[in-house]
């Protein structure tokens, strides 16, 4: 079983410290650079896989767009993830094993059941970061949503039961 953290908008972009996007997370669970940074190096010194879904590159690359400052800088740091992601460069998952979430089947899906989560609020974004982590999750990984967002939290996915193996 592998660790497997999906990184949502909020997280990612306090971690790459885009202007103005400093922190997350409500008053008692606050999420700030040093807390992300520190979870995120621990997890990759045990060798976790870090999944950026499509949602958080595009939320991100459009906070980073309309920020005051630091459009360029902030753009390059991205842009240097996305780079790594394509490569599927250790800590980072490849964009091409989240392909399975976009075929007709699956767009069809989201369309038949986002409406009513829509309902209750839930974007689009987190609808699909949601379905990336249960897709990691049906593999059997060990499957954590890192995201300052209570909502979106509550979608992560249980822990897989451990079932011991029969001594023959």
């Amino acid at each position: 079983m592998s660790r497997v953290l999906v990184l949502d908008t909020s997280v990612l972009c306090v971690w790459l410290k885009v202007p103005g996007k400093d922190s997350c997370g409500p008053s008692d669970d606050r999420w700030d650079y040093s807390r992300i940074n520190a979870l995120i190096q621990k997890e990759i010194k045990v060798g976790a896989l870090l999944v950026l879904p499509i949602a958080s590159l595009i939320e991100t690359g459009n906070h980073i767009s309309h920020g005051a400052t630091l459009r360029y800088e902030k753009a390059q740091e991205l842009a240097t993830i996305i780079g790594k992601t394509a490569d599927e460069e250790s800590p980072w998952a490849a964009f091409n094993n989240q392909d399975a979430l976009w075929t007709r089947e699956e767009l069809k899906k989201i369309a038949l059941e986002w409406p009513s989560e829509a309902a209750r609020e839930m974007s689009i974004g987190d609808f699909t970061i949601k379905t990336v982590a249960e897709y990691y999750a049906k593999s059997g990984n060990d499957v954590e949503i890192v995201t300052g967002d209570t909502g979106l939290k509550q979608y992560q996915p249980a822990k897989p039961v451990l079932v011991p193996r029969r001594k023959r």
